[in-house]
């Protein structure tokens, strides 16, 4: 299984978009502050994720999500908080 995530950090106000095939031990690798982008905070919060059970899609959407500006995050979030 892959995965593509977004991560939020409260003290930076920053969003981070990943691919993993392990998604509980990459964001813990993110607070660990063994990521050099995300090694500024420790407080790294799952606040999307998607699953694939291809590769290349998961890649496809980690590089779509990439792109995204803030309220096109925000907006993707909100949308899954309402559908839950």
């Amino acid at each position: 299984m892959f995965f593509v995530y977004i991560i939020f950090s409260e003290t930076l106000d920053v969003y981070y978009k990943g691919f993993t095939t392990n998604l509980e031990e990459r964001i813990l690798y993110h607070n660990s502050g063994r990521s050099n982008y995300t090694s500024k905070a420790s407080d790294w919060i799952l606040v999307y994720s998607r699953s694939y059970e291809i590769k290349k899609e998961a890649l496809l959407e980690e590089k779509r999500l990439k792109k995204l500006n803030r309220d096109s995050i925000k907006k993707l979030i909100n949308n899954l908080e309402v559908q839950v």
